[in-house]
């Protein structure tokens, strides 16, 4: 009796059980990738049967090997491993090039090399080290600095992520005690670098704005994404939280309107003090240069556009003797 290579398969249950007596036989069967050839062969039992065979690899199977084929040795196991990238800091402390590039970054860096993390020992840019380069933040508030009074520490939480969130304050403007003047002001402010103003009207709203670049009084808008209004214990303010900010939008310009003839001009309309003939009349416009309110108020004296102030402050930053203080000069594109 012939069985074909389409029988055999079938066939392989039967020949091992009559081959079971004899077990110190072996049957060697081969399995080929190629052309298929015709082959004879005859076992021990006698039996005739047409295999496939071939030529490239082989196989061989012991006779117990029908009862388990297609199973796995107990012996053999598969090990798995995982591994994690390494995150581009870990890359650039270790081999010192980011790994964090955009497609067009690749495409330079094909020809010219990975970017350092540390070009000519100098640190690539970041807010960790430039904050003012960003948006302010508006859910996460700056830590007490030793050396604030009560009303340094009532504004140093809207500072988080600006240039004077660690560094102690100093009132450099009090118009109730230097006069309500431009003249004055722009005498105490200029030059000092970044500030933040603090106003309170006769209803008793505190609030005023955060000006990133400070005054120099050369009549030129300066521009900051980075500027802020606030209210200090708003009702619009989240649980837990001294008040609301409101950002700038539209961009960074017209952040600050440095007027000498005017006292603080946040943009030409959002909070605007003129001081002098207009003695202590403040008003605000929002919306065009920096956020509404939540509930779309445009004002940050609520119904009111204008206002009469109780009193007037701004705070700068303290530098030591020496040290460099940003900002204290004009700048020509501060617009854009």
């Amino acid at each position: 009796m012939k069985y074909t290579t389409k029988t055999l398969s079938a066939s392989a249950v039967a020949i091992s059980a009559a081959l079971t007596p004899l077990l110190s036989c072996e049957l060697v069967l081969a399995f080929s990738n190629k052309q298929l050839m015709h082959r004879s062969t005859t076992s021990r039992s006698g039996i005739i049967y047409s295999g496939s065979i071939q030529q490239q690899t082989s196989t061989t199977l012991h006779l117990g090997d029908f009862f388990n084929f297609g199973k796995a040795k107990e012996s053999e196991q598969v090990t798995t491993t995982t591994t994690t990238a390494p995150t581009p800091e870990e890359e650039a402390a270790k081999t010192g090039y980011v790994d964090d590039e955009d497609p067009i970054e690749k495409v330079f860096g094909f020809f010219f090399g990975k970017k350092e993390a540390e070009p000519m020992g100098m640190k690539r840019f970041g807010q960790e080290r430039f904050p003012e380069q960003y948006p302010a933040v508006l859910d996460e508030w700056a830590d007490p600095v030793e050396g604030d009074d009560r009303e340094m520490a009532l504004l140093r939480p809207f500072l988080k992520n600006t240039n004077l969130e660690s560094r102690n304050l100093r009132l450099t403007y009090d118009a109730n005690r230097d006069g309500w003047d431009p003249v004055t002001f722009h005498s105490k402010v200029d030059k000092q670098g970044g500030a933040i103003v603090f106003c309170t009207t006769r209803g008793g709203i505190q609030c005023g704005g955060y000006n990133p670049k400070g005054w120099v009084g050369y009549g030129e808008a300066r521009g900051s994404i980075a500027a802020f209004l606030y209210i200090l214990g708003s009702k619009y303010a989240a649980p837990g939280a001294p008040g609301i900010k409101l950002r700038k939008v539209g961009g960074p310009g017209l952040a600050q309107m440095d007027l000498p003839e005017s006292g603080p001009s946040f943009s030409p309309d959002a909070l605007v003090i003129p001081l002098g003939k207009d003695g202590r009349v403040a008003r605000s416009k929002l919306g065009s240069y920096y956020e509404r309110l939540p509930d779309g108020t445009n004002s940050l004296f609520g119904k009111d556009a204008s206002v009469q102030l109780k009193d007037l402050k701004v705070y700068h930053g303290v530098y030591a003797p020496g040290e460099y203080v940003p900002f204290t000069d004009a700048e020509p594109f501060a617009l854009y």
